[in-house]
């Protein structure tokens, strides 16, 4: 039984059954339109047919047709949402019904003409199924005018589903797709029209475009930074969708949109990883790394339990951090199906016994030394605790491995320790020298380093504080115009740190390719413009972000060094050199040791700072050197 439809009900928000039976009612009325029509057409007079055949064939069309929408589901479609099926559906109905139309009047003789069915077809599904897409379309309409106009950028597998996703949702409406493949030029996919790159400034202008999603994840990272380079100057927010590798191992999905990372900016394409030199120090062993908690101690974790150690020990003092990648070291090993014995330890590499203790324990294999205090204005306030911890802590945990006859230690070092201008690069150096004479001390242990520049996304890094303070609409504050830093991604950092160290042979210094060096003023304005916002600056005093400058903090250079001097050599992985530098005898080193102890216990800063300066560091304080006059 049909619920039955008050009409008053139209000026409250009408129910589901309201719905279906106002539907239910105007398919009879334009069913009763078409069918009467399509005789008064034929015939143009109703002197014809009001005989009782035509009545007997006039029901039982209509009533075939309406059994056939209700079969076919027609009445519990919703509108906004009536696709090609429900099409299909309404197609198959007059079909059926027109095909019985036909049989009726022929075995009733009812005074039909034989072109008559076929007239009620066409004026039917005109009827009922235009008045239901009409509906669809202006849901569709209304909801449009208050999604954004986007673009996509890349017209292939990505693209097209990305369309279909967003389509579904109610923040974005795609009016145009970019793609410079010169096949797909000006066709249409879907219904928008594929534009070659040049047009994408027009194209912004015309549609009122508020952003252009990036839908190209098998693109490379030198083409994808290309392609950002020419998106930064239209000043349009740029989003892309996950990479091909992430899509493919299922960890992310197609419509899952994202800001632009920084490293798609930089065009660097990592190398993968030599399975043989990250096996040979992990895979079965006992592995330890210190700073599990910290950017580059965490990496390496999450590198490591990929391939397989018995045991992965996790030396921090932080418990809050310690707790953090304990937990997701846990998850990741669940997921992929690991069966890595996770121990995790707070301890400082301040504590030698402790060190000593929990090694032999352990019978640790290999040990990766990530563990420091590494902010260069923080350790400049704090210079006996950055000595403490980056020297002595250094040698403490070098010690303990040597106890413990550990097979390789890997010292995780920085292009700061070069000629450097802070203690924080001073005591890095001096850890690097510990490691040298070390190494030439003693064969228990193979001991290496392994010295590289910026870590994209590493806590203190240039690039967090810029997106957090573009998000909060804030300044951005750089420190000088011309300062300039080489950058690589943390993975990609991590996976050299263990290839370097399953090459060592004893005391070398490996230092990585970071590609080129990249200007921090110029990536500021990139990610803004990548952002939807302007610059503001004399030439554009509307602009939504300001850069600041602030001037050299003290100890920071305009730029870092990865060689004390110029012998490098290649090594067999094509991102790996090594370096031939100098370093302190044994006899000099204990020497300074002392020293540098009695003037930490007596927290002597100024003795400790006189004491970097005499060693063999090549430590030049800033204000030691002439002055850069800041940029206000």
């Amino acid at each position: 039984m049909l619920p039955q439809f008050n009409l008053m009900s139209l000026f409250e928000r009408p129910s589901r059954r309201q719905k279906v039976a106002l539907i239910f009612s105007l398919d009879i009325v334009f069913l009763s339109l078409a069918f009467w029509g399509a005789l008064w057409v034929r015939f143009e007079s109703h002197h014809y047919f009001f005989d009782t055949p035509t009545w007997i064939t006039f029901g039982s069309v209509i009533v075939t047709t309406l059994v056939g929408f209700w079969y076919f589901g027609l009445y519990r479609a919703v509108l906004r949402y009536i696709n090609e099926k429900n099409l299909q559906a309404i197609l198959f109905s007059f079909a059926s019904a027109t095909l019985l139309m036909i049989v009726t009047s022929f075995y009733l003789q009812a005074v039909i003409p034989r072109t008559a069915p076929f007239i009620y077809l066409a004026f039917g599904i005109i009827m009922c199924g235009g008045v239901r897409f009409a509906i669809r379309y202006l849901f569709v309409w209304i909801e449009n005018s208050t999604k954004q106009n986007v673009i996509i950028f890349g017209a292939g597998d990505s693209g097209r589903q990305l369309l279909q996703a967003i389509g579904q949702g109610d923040d974005f409406q795609a009016v145009a797709f970019i793609d410079d493949k010169k096949e797909l030029r000006h066709s249409l996919i879907h219904g928008l029209t594929v534009y070659p790159p040049q047009q994408l400034p027009m194209l912004i202008h015309r549609f009122h475009v508020s952003k252009v999603l990036l839908a190209i994840p098998n693109a490379g990272k030198k083409r994808r930074s290309e392609i950002l380079t020419s998106l930064a100057d239209l000043n349009t927010e740029v989003l892309t969708v996950p990479r091909l590798n992430d899509l493919v191992t299922g960890e992310a999905k197609v419509d899952q949109i994202k800001e632009v990372e920084i490293e798609d900016l930089l065009g660097r394409e990592a190398v993968s990883p030599d399975s043989h030199l990250m096996d040979s120090s992990i895979r079965h062993k006992t592995v330890l790394v210190s700073g599990a908690g910290g950017s580059i101690g965490s990496e390496l974790c999450r590198q490591i339990i990929q391939y397989r150690p018995k045991r992965l020990l996790l030396v921090e003092r932080s418990e809050v951090a310690l707790y953090e990648i304990e937990r997701e070291l846990i998850k990741r090993c669940e997921a992929l199906a690991l069966n890595v014995e996770l121990v995790p330890l707070m301890i400082s590499v301040q504590h030698l016994p402790r060190l000593s203790a929990m090694m032999q324990a352990n019978n640790v294999d290999t040990v990766y030394h990530a563990a420091a205090y590494k902010h260069v204005p923080l350790v400049e306030q704090n210079v006996v605790e950055g000595v403490c911890n980056n020297v002595f802590g250094s040698y403490n945990i070098a010690q303990a491995a040597i106890k413990a006859k550990v097979s390789t230690f890997v010292l995780v070092s920085t292009d700061k320790a070069v000629r450097p201008t802070n203690v924080m690069g001073a005591t890095k150096r001096l850890a690097e020298l510990v490691m040298q004479s070390l190494a030439e001390h003693q064969s228990e242990t193979t001991i290496s380093m392994v010295r590289f520049g910026n870590v994209l996304g590493s806590s203190g890094s240039v690039i967090p504080l810029f997106k957090e303070q573009i998000r909060k609409g804030e300044d951005l504050t750089i420190t000088h115009p011309d300062i300039i830093r080489y950058f690589m991604t943390i993975p990609e950092a991590a996976q050299l740190v263990i290839q370097a160290g399953s090459m060592a042979k004893g005391g070398e210094v490996f230092v990585l390719d970071m590609g080129e060096p990249v200007k921090i003023a110029e990536l500021a304005k990139r990610m803004v413009h990548l952002s939807g916002l302007e610059v503001r600056d004399e030439a554009n005093p509307d602009g939504d972000i300001e850069l600041k400058y602030t001037g050299l903090r003290p100890g920071e250079k305009l730029y870092e060094e990865l060689l004390v001097g110029d012998d490098e050599r290649p090594t067999d992985h094509p991102r790996i050199l090594t370096a031939n530098e100098s370093f302190m005898p044994w006899a000099e080193l204990m020497a300074l040791f002392d020293e540098l102890n009695q003037a930490c216990e007596a927290m002597d800063e100024q003795a400790v700072i006189a004491l970097l300066k005499q060693a063999p560091l090549a430590y030049c304080q800033e204000q030691d050197k002439p002055q850069l006059k800041a940029v206000s």
